[in-house]
């Protein structure tokens, strides 16, 4: 056939849509295409969900070409499905599905629980802004219940911003990412440590060893908030430190607790080829050791100054504030080779804010209100490890990495 003569292009063929539905067992999937094999058609997509044991199987296929044949087909397959206790279902129409739109992003939604009445305000939402649901699905069931839709025909900013607002008012955390080959590639995480790693505030364990803690409380807190300059509050909550013996600083990391889900979240990227990184306000005294304890990559934090075995109440070297640690971030994404496109940046306090705007995805982790309203995201419930689903990671891949790690020898030292 020459170039000049017409020909029937693919979006007019006729196709066949053969779905499959009823109690799911091994076997059904295989079976279908051996029944359709015998006419020679062409797979041109396939769809496949099971959900509480029972399936719905989709099979786009080309029509045959022999006259008669459909009907011979829809027949076999008739059979074969009621041979099995499944229903059957045939539809012929022309062509594959329709192209999706322009703008594709990927909306993960996490709740603690997902009501139907939340599912329902974010698709509608989702449509609202010009966007169509192509398709969903169960990243995990717990510790929360997280699904991600895939969407397309709207750009990932307006929708970004106009599912923050949705989220806000109904209760649930919903991250909104540019679909594309990075989504699951290789990257960099890098978070903030006190309130976000750990449970605590470091400078405030020091405090209680001082005798100062509600002094020092009231400032971090009005500092976090965003009331107060970090390096001036900083400053002056370690000069009430002054006099401490050096000896603290082992106490002190004694006391920390991590976050839960910290070690599940560090672990899983790890294993994943993840690089993870903290930058801390705190200090190098302790994220030294979570970065030995954690396996980090990155660790960058204020030194307090120790002369003669006593804190003096100063901190020396570079400081780390708001805007260090958005300097930081983009350091260590030059070290990891990885573009700010790609990096994660999890953070909760108001010194967290340009590091979260700098990365790819900005995680607000129970954070402060002012935090809330400016990160890519929010995460609003105690796990730090639903962090794993924004990046579209499931629980059945946390789980096989904990696996993994409990059947590997412990390392020595």
């Amino acid at each position: 056939m020459s170039a000049s003569q017409p020909r029937q292009t693919a979006d007019a063929a006729p196709t066949l849509l053969v779905k499959i539905f009823g109690k799911d067992r091994p076997g059904i999937t295989a079976g279908l295409f051996d029944t359709l094999a015998a006419y020679s058609l062409d797979v041109i997509d396939i769809e496949q969900v099971v959900t509480r044991g029972r399936i719905v199987l989709c099979a786009l296929v080309t029509s045959p070409e022999a006259g008669g044949a459909e009907g011979e087909l829809r027949a076999t397959v008739h059979s074969w499905a009621e041979s099995l206790k499944l229903q059957a279902e045939i539809i012929s129409g022309t062509g594959d599905n329709r192209p999706r739109g322009s703008g594709r992003s990927h909306v993960t939604v996490l709740g603690h629980p997902l009501s139907a009445e939340s599912t329902a305000a974010i698709a509608a939402r989702i449509t609202a802004t010009g966007g169509n649901i192509d398709r969903i699905f169960r990243l995990a069931k717990y510790p929360v219940t997280a699904v991600e839709f895939a969407v397309s025909g709207t750009e990932t900013e307006p929708l970004r911003t106009a599912l923050a607002t949705e989220a806000a008012e109904i209760g649930v955390d919903v991250a909104v990412v540019s679909a594309g080959l990075h989504h699951r590639a290789q990257r960099l995480v890098v978070m903030d440590v006190d309130s976000t790693l750990i449970q605590d505030e470091v400078i405030e364990l020091f405090a209680a060893h001082a005798g100062c803690e509600e002094q020092v409380a009231e400032v971090t807190a009005r500092a976090m908030a965003g009331e107060l300059d970090f390096e001036q509050s900083l400053h002056a909550r370690v000069a009430l430190l002054a006099g401490l013996d050096a000896s603290v600083v082992d106490k002190v990391r004694a006391e920390v607790r991590l976050t839960p889900g910290a070690r599940t979240l560090i672990r899983t990227l790890k294993r994943l080829g993840y690089q993870v990184g903290v930058v801390s306000g705190g200090f190098t005294q302790v994220t030294d050791g979570l970065k030995d304890q954690l396996g980090l990559d990155f660790a960058s934090a204020n030194t307090l100054e120790i002369v003669d075995g006593k804190l003096t109440g100063r901190v020396v070297g570079e400081i780390v504030d708001r805007a260090g640690k958005a300097r930081l971030l983009r350091r260590f994404a030059a070290e990891a080779g990885v573009p700010l496109s790609q990096t994660v940046a999890i953070g909760d306090g108001a010194n967290d804010l340009d590091m979260l705007n700098a990365a790819g995805l900005g995680v607000a982790f129970n954070a402060k209100p002012v935090v809330r309203r400016a990160a890519h995201t929010a995460v609003n419930v105690p796990f730090l490890d639903t962090v794993l689903y924004l990046l579209g990671i499931t629980r059945e891949e946390v789980e096989e990495v904990e696996e993994v790690e409990a059947t590997e020898p412990a390392e020595s030292g």
